[in-house]
């Protein structure tokens, strides 16, 4: 999962239960030291591999790590040695690492060879043409953009989603809760928090789920929210989406893994 749980992990101070979706059980891991988590999911086999993260369970590659790590084979061609990037990734003043970016990194053959691979032709090979359907046009000038913002923002040295993200190291998890803090639930979200009781949750962690929706289940789900919604209940919400102007609740600049276009905290209680 390249998304910076230490947001949610803010948003959520002092709330006692969290709604997650599970995906790869990073988050659900994070917060269960601090809440109870009921980490839900809608595909079996990934609910299964979250619950085997929580018990401790080795890291094991799925299609989006297969996809990128085609896409980093494709380093040298683009001029990235290994060793340059890895002393990119040391660095933590943020002007050396600009200063690096732009003379070393950014270059000519990167930048065509990237929005090659993030063209809609390529990444309908690897996703679903519904889940593609919500992305911005040129997504790979975009997500570009959007590493740009992050080197400037967060030190590399002590950024573990850029090692991730430019290697494919693994990320190093946290010690996993107490069984009992993580209830996995095999589910559609909305479904499940319709038959739940009334005001049982205080924050919500929703990761993408909305990435590919239709207008109908985005409705529907932030119905089923607000009823399942403590009175001051925050929900954190990611896509990959550009935010539409003025979303002054969009905190995508302060997640470390740079790939998101919208990470937005906001009131379970406001309309969707």
């Amino acid at each position: 999962m390249h998304e910076d749980a230490e947001i949610e992990r803010e948003a959520f101070e002092g709330a006692d239960r969290v709604f997650c979706i599970a995906s790869a059980g990073n988050t659900a891991i994070r917060l269960a030291d601090q809440h109870e988590v009921i980490a839900c999911d809608i595909n079996p086999v990934q609910l299964a591999y979250a619950q085997r993260r929580a018990a401790g369970g080795a890291f094991e590659e799925g299609d989006a790590e297969r996809a990128m790590n085609f896409a980093r084979a494709f380093m040298p061609l683009v001029g990235w040695r290994r060793d340059a990037v890895r002393a990119f990734l040391a660095l933590s003043d943020l002007g050396e690492q600009m200063d690096f970016w732009s003379k070393h990194l950014d270059t000519r053959r990167f930048r065509a060879g990237f929005d090659a691979l993030m063209s809609p032709a390529i990444l309908r090979v690897m996703y679903r043409r519904d889940f593609l359907s919500f992305l911005p046009p040129h997504f790979g000038a975009v997500v570009r953009k959007r590493l740009e913002r992050g080197f400037a923002l967060h030190k590399n040295a002590t950024n573990p989603y850029a090692r991730a993200l430019l290697l494919g190291e693994t990320i190093d998890e946290p010690k996993p809760g107490a069984p009992k803090n993580i209830q996995f639930v095999l589910a559609d979200a909305a479904s499940w928090l319709e038959s739940c009781p009334a005001g049982n949750f205080d924050a919500f962690a929703l990761s993408n789920i909305l990435d590919g929706a239709n207008v109908n289940y985005r409705s529907r789900l932030f119905e089923a929210i607000r009823r399942a919604a403590s009175d001051d209940a925050v929900v954190v919400l990611r896509s990959f989406a550009e935010p539409a102007a003025g979303l002054g609740s969009n905190h995508a600049e302060r997640d470390r893994s740079m790939l998101w276009g919208i990470v937005e905290i906001r009131s379970a209680q406001l309309p969707s």
